[in-house]
């Protein structure tokens, strides 16, 4: 089995699906990416690519959300912002502890 991640016009992964071997491999039954994007360009349209659980393609496993690199030739994760900490108000704290 392969996964594929469809990509929208900025790169961004809108889906990840799974394609049978029949359906990416060649005569030979060696399986090929264009071979697998083509299939799944046919039956759903959009643009794909290539991505594994192990991170053997595009450095790691593409999400709902991620962003594919072209340049680097792989899939980044979202930036996550972190929480808001409460900001300390010195003047308040001063007063209370005189």
């Amino acid at each position: 089995m392969a996964h594929f991640a469809e990509l929208d016009a900025n790169n961004v992964v809108l889906r990840v699906i799974v394609v049978d071997n029949k359906d990416t491999s060649d005569a030979h039954g060696t399986e090929k990416e264009h071979i697998g994007a083509a299939f799944c360009e046919r039956v759903l349209g959009g643009n794909w690519k290539q991505t594994s659980y192990n991170g053997n393609i595009r450095g790691r496993y593409a999400g709902i959300g991620y962003t594919y690199d072209a340049q680097l030739d792989e899939f980044i994760a979202p930036f996550v912002e972190a929480p808001a900490t409460p900001s300390l108000d010195l003047n308040a704290l001063t007063s209370q502890s005189l």
